[in-house]
């Protein structure tokens, strides 16, 4: 007996075959959604926590400075008599610093000739002929009042109590410690920062000279010494460009 089809069938199996392929299609769809959903929220995640260290790392400050109070008496170097003296610890490889010789210029500007500045470019012992002149020491050298020495395995920097690149020192010209602190807001930022406003107000305005406590600011940059108080040959791995 053959079988039998009533009228219409074919074309409701048609209707059927599409209507299944609408759901699977749809479900499809529904998945495929789900999915670029789900990789744009890990992929949303994974941005903001790496923004997340690189701020946490270019916000973390370095060691201060234990500073004298009173220009050390066996620094490398000799105070300005009649202008303000400011001293800059500088590791010839620390990325960091490009933004602290940066704002050094600024503020030579800023003060108009009433202020000298020395710049204590690391060298540590057993160091190649030229290793601590790099970008660095050239860019120092360039900015008019400012003089690039040699600090031999970090005695300058010891002298002055610096454990960090970038560390500033404000001296006044009967030797008392003005300032202590960095000249960049965070690791490898340049702009207007507390440091460079305070040395500048210090410099020329002599009535702020006046306050019995030197004023302070974090500084950012590698270390200048390890734990053993041996200069740091490379710079710190954790310092980035």
């Amino acid at each position: 007996m053959g079988s039998f089809a009533f009228p219409g069938a074919r074309t409701l199996r048609r209707l059927i075959c599409r209507a299944c392929e609408a759901h699977y299609s749809m479900h499809n769809s529904f998945f495929y959604r789900a999915s670029y959903v789900v990789v744009g929220a890990a992929w949303a995640t994974t941005v903001a926590f790496g923004i997340s260290r690189l701020w946490t790392y270019s916000a973390d400050p370095g060691a201060a400075a234990a500073a004298p109070l009173n220009w050390p008496a066996d620094a490398p170097i000799i105070p300005n008599s009649t202008l303000p003296s400011l001293v800059l610890t500088i590791h010839p490889h620390c990325p960091c610093s490009r933004a602290t010789i940066g704002e050094l210029a600024k503020l030579m500007t800023d003060c108009q000739g009433k202020l000298t500045a020395t710049v204590l470019m690391l060298r540590p012992a057993n160091a190649p002929a030229g290793w601590e002149q790099t970008d660095l020491w050239t860019s120092a050298a360039a900015i008019p009042g400012v003089r690039v020495v040699t600090d031999e395995h970090g005695e300058g920097a010891h002298d002055f109590g610096a454990s960090t690149s970038g560390q500033a020192l404000l001296y006044s010209p009967d030797g008392r410690l003005l300032f202590a602190g960095g000249i960049t807001e965070s690791r490898g930022h340049a702009g207007d920062n507390a440091g460079r406003s305070a040395i500048t107000a210090l410099v020329l305005d002599p009535a702020t000279t006046s306050h019995p406590h030197p004023a302070s600011t974090a500084v950012y940059g590698c270390p200048l010494f390890d734990d053993a108080g041996t200069c740091q040959k490379e710079r710190s791995p954790t310092c980035r460009p």
